[in-house]
């Protein structure tokens, strides 16, 4: 985990990426930089620049935020969140503890893995060299 403190966080990350990383917001739909992003390589915490998803397991599930099926093993830390009146799992960086967004199960999705990890693009930084 990061031992940068929330100073040192708001000094590094734009006044956006803080409020969605750091403060668990999130981005308008369909207004991400990587929502209709489809081309190879690996995309990264846009915090610590940790890799979390391969393209490879990025899908179209037309809710305007990127959607993947699942991360790279170990990348992406798992937390219940009951927030908003709602039973959700939020999903964070396993590096920084930044937040990317949540992940929801049994949608119908034809993934292998039937879920969709549901992630602002501001959470992410794509790398088409790895």
């Amino acid at each position: 985990m990061s031992t940068k403190t929330e100073d040192e966080w708001r000094a590094v990350l734009t006044p956006e990426q803080f409020a969605v990383l750091r403060q668990k917001g999130t981005e308008r739909p369909g207004t991400g930089e990587y929502t209709r992003k489809f081309d190879p390589g690996v995309y990264n915490c846009g915090a610590c620049g940790a890799a979390l998803y391969k393209s490879s397991t990025k899908f179209d599930a037309h809710c305007g935020w990127p959607a993947f099926y699942e991360a790279i093993p170990g990348a992406v830390h798992r937390i219940e969140d009951n927030s908003l009146g709602m039973n959700r799992t939020e999903i964070v960086c396993s590096q920084c503890a930044s937040h990317l967004g949540h992940v929801f199960k049994g949608e119908g999705f034809k993934t292998p893995t039937d879920e969709r990890h549901c992630v602002n693009s501001i959470s992410l930084k794509f790398d088409s060299d790895q």
